[in-house]
């Protein structure tokens, strides 16, 4: 259901669209922005979004399939080199756009990770991280980290096994304290997710500024948009965990008008809304509408409050539709220029639909011209061209995953919680490996084993020491190296995934250009349809967002630590405050 401009007048737009460098008509003096609905849609590439909204030979009878995202780029500016984060999973991608930082120094690599300074939770995680020992002042053993949906009470609950919590509401009450890793230094204390992550957000400088601020996402441990300021800074937080288990929604209702009162698909997987691509949408309805009522004035549940300054949420639809293979069924893509298969193609079209009904509701509450729309993504999929897949290990691929190849051969060398071959939650590997050592001695070693079996695990690049330290801190301990750090990095061939599952054909994590180069767009009614071909990264979302509210982007702790500027091509001339 298109409720936005025609997609023949939006794709006439787009056709007419330059590069500029900068807005030298000055745009934002037209319109003051008073709020910012940053949506960020998991997966979509910046060529997705080119191809839905030019269209693209088979899809769709070769016609454009996203008009309301289209449309918004008729007023928009559309950065069509957009880099996420590296590594590319959703913690660091998310931590990146709220806080204009780069995994060195926000200290976030990805969900499932390592910190040298840290000892394991109390009791074990829902997905087996754990337990650990610890002793308070004593020195750290290290540790896996885990912030997903691990540490919820109770991951196969909607809404996270929070105490007296309503269906899908659990939110930072669902958090488990006893499943955190915990901190020698600070008497062995749990280290929530909003502590674990070094620097501030923009949610921490619009609230403090008097600023009301909202996000809904996938898992409660992603109140970690909050930063070092805590949880307080967040005023409204849903959180519906995706990994649960799939019921029945009375009264939501998609976007296309499909109800999710009974179960839509009971013949898939009901152990997680992510295997199916009709579940998922119903799942993704559920932020939808926090949205909608925070547009209305009201909290994400429906009470009293007011429009948010900052607000917005998460769609994983795009992300299903990309990866999943469901009763043989593939997801994905059709070829290297991105032509998406059915099912995408309907994740993609559920997605727009749901866009749609955000400005539209903008619009009838007369907040449009004054809110500035931020489409981007926490992160891409690899490979697009379905003919670059390779699983190791597969069907015709017997190699091993380079956590796998060192364990085998250097006893010892990782520890326990990460070994693959162990008894804890294992190694951090999707299309890229993150390794950490028991101690830096092995990374010869280790290094030149992968080097001895390229072919075997893979190929690709392989950082460590200085080429590693080039754009991370280097690794190891204070006050020489950071204890978040990897030993070793292994960016594999474009295409190789470390999985023997049958149920993916896309993954993400890595540096590959599908991985990273996610859709990126400005808009506001007050702007001239652009677009910007320089390379820009999502860490510059942030700062750009607090420009826009009138607030000085160097509050920011990344801003100040690594020099990130504000998106090009708008100026923005609002007095700092």
């Amino acid at each position: 259901m298109r409720k936005l401009a025609p997609a023949a007048a939006a794709l006439a737009a787009l056709l007419s669209v330059t590069a500029v460098a900068e807005d030298h008509d000055r745009d934002w003096d037209k319109s003051e922005i008073k709020h910012v609905l940053l949506i960020s849609i998991d997966g979509m590439h910046a060529i997705d979004f080119r191809n839905c909204a030019h269209g693209i030979a088979g899809a769709n009878g070769g016609k454009p399939y996203c008009p309301n995202l289209a449309s918004l780029a008729t007023t928009g500016v559309n950065y069509v080199a957009a880099s996420a984060s590296k590594p590319s999973d959703s913690f660091p991608g998310l931590m990146t756009i709220v806080s204009g930082a780069t995994p060195r120094t926000m200290g976030v690599y990805y969900d499932v990770a390592y910190d040298r300074s840290l000892d394991g939770p109390q009791v074990q995680t829902g997905n087996g991280n754990g337990p650990g020992p610890c002793t308070a002042g004593a020195a750290p053993t290290g540790f896996t980290t885990e912030y997903e949906e691990g540490i919820d009470i109770d991951q196969t609950k909607l809404n996270g096994g929070a105490p007296g919590a309503s269906l899908t509401d659990g939110g930072v009450a669902s958090l488990d304290p006893t499943k955190m890793n915990r901190d020698p230094a600070a008497g062995c204390a749990p280290v929530y997710p909003w502590q674990f992550v070094r620097v501030n957000t923009v949610y921490g400088v619009i609230h403090k500024a008097g600023g009301y601020t909202a996000w809904s996402d996938k898992h409660p441990a992603y109140s970690s948009v909050a930063g070092r300021d805590g949880v307080g800074v967040l005023d409204d937080f849903y959180s519906p965990e995706i990994n649960s288990n799939v019921i029945g929604l009375p009264g939501v209702t998609t976007a296309g008008g499909v109800s999710c009162a009974s179960v839509r698909d009971g013949a898939a997987d009901l152990t997680s809304w992510t295997n199916s691509f009709q579940n998922v949408q119903c799942y993704d309805t559920l932020k939808v509408n926090a949205i909608l009522n925070e547009i209305d004035g009201k909290t994400h549940s429906g009470g009293h409050a007011k429009t948010p300054t900052l607000f917005g949420m998460n769609f994983q639809s795009v992300s299903v539709g990309q990866k999943l293979v469901e009763n043989g069924v593939k997801g994905g893509y059709l070829d290297a220029a991105g032509t998406p298969t059915d099912s995408l193609l309907n994740e993609i079209e559920y997605v727009d639909d749901s866009v749609g009904q955000m400005i539209m509701k903008l619009k009838d509450h007369g907040l449009y011209e004054s809110t500035l729309v931020i489409i981007t993504a926490k992160h891409g999929q690899s490979p697009i061209d379905p003919s670059a897949l390779d699983k190791i290990p597969g069907k015709t691929n017997n190699g091993l995953s380079p956590a796998t190849l060192i364990s085998n051969q250097l006893h010892n060398a990782m520890p326990a919680s990460e070994d693959p071959n162990g008894s804890g939650i294992g190694s951090t590997e999707d299309d890229i490996s993150l390794i950490w050592l028991t101690n830096p001695s092995y990374t010869g070693s280790a290094v030149s084993l992968l080097e001895a079996n390229r072919s075997q695990t893979g190929g690709g690049q392989i950082f460590y020491g200085s080429s590693l330290a080039l754009n991370y801190n280097w690794p190891g301990l204070p006050p020489n190296g950071d204890p978040r750090t990897p030993d070793i990095i292994v960016q594999p061939n474009v295409g190789v995934i470390y999985t023997g599952s049958g149920k993916k054909v896309m993954e993400h994590g890595g540096f590959a250009h599908d991985d990273v180069n996610v859709m990126l767009l400005l808009s506001n009614p007050a702007f001239r349809p652009r677009t910007v071909f320089s390379e820009v990264g999502t860490l510059q979302v942030a700062p750009t967002i607090l420009k826009a509210l009138g607030l000085d982007p160097s509050k920011l702790d990344g801003v100040r630590l690594e020099g990130t500027g504000t998106l090009p091509g708008v100026n923005l001339h609002f007095d700092e405050q």
